[in-house]
């Protein structure tokens, strides 16, 4: 390879400006560009979906178990369901099941300096996992369940406490309708804490309160829930874990994935592939049609030396590594280029936060990054053979050029 790369550095590494040059460094932009926008693009989507379906699951759980009830709404309060600890155990022992937890849900307005509100309290007991939901957690501290009646404490959200002017500590009365007979009582309670996740679904709706309260409101027995959250240790198993959990249960109880409880957040999240998708395809598009080009340009331009070195008798071959050498410059430094940006920027964005998202709409204030090697080192390597593969046909165009047309050609 001695005197196809002596002569690929030289054209390559001219400090003369020339056509050349400028082309060779428009090709390497251009892959720098492709690499770091696949990287920057990969760490968003998985940050994005990681941190927002994260957010649902540590207020839900992977999987819910309660009674079956055909038509109602999964969002809505539950028919009590008496605790079996046979059919707890049996959940506990499923591979992959790390947590169990009880829950219950109740329709309650609360009221506020003359401003009420429609809300769903979720009921909780001591041994409900708190460590999930601290992050969250603005103002306050968590539920004191030492009281042997029923705690007292709701933790609301920042949203409802900023639209009905409520701080910690602060007494707000919460009205009940009966579901038995439509009578109605209140209670009076205090704030304990505000939280804030940023899904609007969640804030706008849910407030925390003690499971003993919905038990005492519904006439339930201490026996007595709306169901079971329950965490796995590997997400993307959920479905899996939930068919075989249904084939464990009672006939009357169901297991749901949260996946099925919330589809339009999940939904959305799975959008987010569709983009990732359509960037890839076109960075990929673009990057080999600007080496095609490029490529192409390089064998035009140095046509008249392609035909001096096969009048010299030079082989194809010789000649077409000259232009590989170019291809391996424009391929190895711009993914190496890009890929130290991309990696560079999602780096930058995780320690200071720059990039600024409307968290209404997308649920997180910050771009989240989370970067996978493998995925790294995929792009990386399926861009350097497209790369090679995009850059082979333009060199064949060596064994077509005639010597003696080659020296005529102006």
């Amino acid at each position: 390879m001695g005197l196809s790369f002596d002569i690929a550095k030289r054209i390559a590494f001219n400090h003369q400006h020339s056509f050349s040059r400028f082309i060779i460094r428009l090709s390497v932009a251009a892959t720098m560009l492709s690499v770091m926008a696949m990287i920057i693009t990969l760490a968003f989507v998985n940050g994005f979906q990681q941190t927002v379906s994260g957010k649902v699951f540590s207020f839900w759980g992977h999987l819910r178990v309660q009674k079956y009830e055909a038509g109602k709404s999964l969002i809505a309060e539950e028919t009590p369901l008496t605790m079996d600890s046979s059919i707890e155990q049996t959940i506990r022992l499923q591979p992959g099941v790390i947590r169990v937890q009880h829950f219950a849900t109740k329709s309650a307005v609360i009221e506020n300096k003359n401003e009420i509100e429609g809300l769903l309290i979720k009921g909780i007991d001591n041994g409900y996992d708190s460590s999930r939901l601290k992050p969250f957690m603005q103002n306050g501290s968590w539920i004191d369940f030492s009281d042997s009646i029923y705690s007292r404490d709701i933790i609301i959200s920042k949203a409802l406490a900023s639209q009905l002017g409520i701080s910690v500590k602060d007494t707000v009365k919460v009205h009940f309708v009966s579901s038995i007979d439509d009578s109605r009582t209140y209670r009076n309670l205090c704030v304990k804490g505000i939280y804030k996740t940023g899904i609007e679904e969640y804030d706008k709706l849910f407030i925390m309160a003690d499971l003993r309260l919905i038990r005492r409101i519904n006439e339930w027995r201490d026996d007595q829930s709306g169901g079971y959250e329950i965490f796995v240790n590997d997400f993307t198993q959920m479905d899996s874990i939930s068919k075989s959990l249904s084939a464990a249960l009672p006939s009357e109880w169901m297991s749901r994935t949260i996946r099925e409880v919330y589809p339009n957040i999940f939904d959305w999240l799975d959008i987010q592939d569709v983009n990732r998708d359509v960037i890839f395809i076109v960075m990929s598009a673009v990057a080999v049609i600007n080496l095609i080009t490029c490529l192409l340009i390089l064998i035009l331009e140095r046509t008249r030396m392609i035909g001096v070195l096969k009048a010299l008798g030079a082989s194809n071959w010789t000649i077409q590594k000259i232009f590989l050498f170019h291809a391996s410059v424009i391929t190895f430094t711009g993914i190496g280029l890009g890929t130290a940006l991309g990696i560079g920027i999602c780096w930058l964005q995780q320690l200071t936060g720059f990039i600024s998202l409307d968290e209404a709409s997308y649920y997180v204030s910050q771009a989240p990054m989370e970067i996978i090697w493998w995925q790294v080192i995929a792009v990386i390597a399926g861009t350097a053979l497209v790369c090679y593969g995009s850059l082979l046909l333009p060199s064949v165009l060596v064994r077509k050029i005639s010597p003696v047309k080659a020296i005529q050609f102006r």
